[in-house]
């Protein structure tokens, strides 16, 4: 059974929030595809009988490996798309997320290739995340949160890890993108502010901004 385009939106967003936990809770889901708290469960039995994800009893639920493998073609379409409209169609990073979530419901393997071959086969989404291979094989990388990190480290941006139009905007006018450059300057104690120094300029960031930042980084 081929997943429908709303059953793969479930898949994708379940990997995504596996990220961050290793089960998923049906309140997670609701938030993060804005839906009813009564339809997750509807789409998630779907799923389960599909054979896409199982139930965890007292956890949640949690992909399979053939939903891992239907996940991660869906976020491959997702974050190609994502490059093709910032790269080709002169969309900003803040716009492509909720835009690629319309447009990617029609989305094919042959269009999704021919807008890689376009978009010179990136790895990246303009967000930093990785992109799965035609395979559905993630490229490696080693990174971590910014916030792991004390003063005197430098580094480079490799992840911005938000969809918030309104954050991805911020962080665009201080100049934290990926592959920007950054050194840690000042940090206040029990997870205060951190003072990052990027180019000439210092930027002061609170910690929900902070914990956004995922970061590759030199030795102090």
């Amino acid at each position: 059974m081929q997943p429908s385009a709303a059953m793969r939106e479930y898949l994708a967003e379940i990997y995504r929030l596996e990220e961050d936990s290793s089960t998923v809770s049906t309140t997670s889901l609701a938030d993060r595809l804005s839906v009813s708290a009564p339809a997750v469960p509807r789409m998630l039995k779907r799923l389960r009988n599909a054979g896409y994800v199982k139930h965890i009893p007292y956890q949640g639920f949690e992909l399979t490996e053939l939903g891992r493998q239907e996940a991660l073609k869906e976020i491959r379409r997702h974050r190609i798309l994502e490059v093709f409209l910032v790269n080709v169609m002169g969309f900003t990073w803040d716009e492509t997320h909720e835009l690629a979530d319309d447009l990617g419901k029609g989305l094919n393997d042959t269009i999704t290739q021919r807008m890689a071959e376009m978009t010179n086969q990136p790895a990246r989404c303009p967000h930093g995340e990785p992109i799965p291979d035609s395979e559905g094989i993630l490229p490696p990388i080693v990174d971590t949160c910014i916030m792991n990190l004390g003063v005197g480290h430098k580094g480079e941006i490799s992840r911005v890890r938000t969809h918030d139009p309104e954050r991805l905007q911020y962080f665009a006018t201080l100049g934290l993108v990926p592959a920007a450059r950054f050194e840690i300057v000042g940090r206040a104690p029990f997870n205060g502010p951190m003072r990052l120094r990027v180019g000439r300029e210092d930027i002061v960031l609170g910690v929900e901004l902070t914990k956004l930042l995922w970061v590759t980084y030199e030795d102090a």
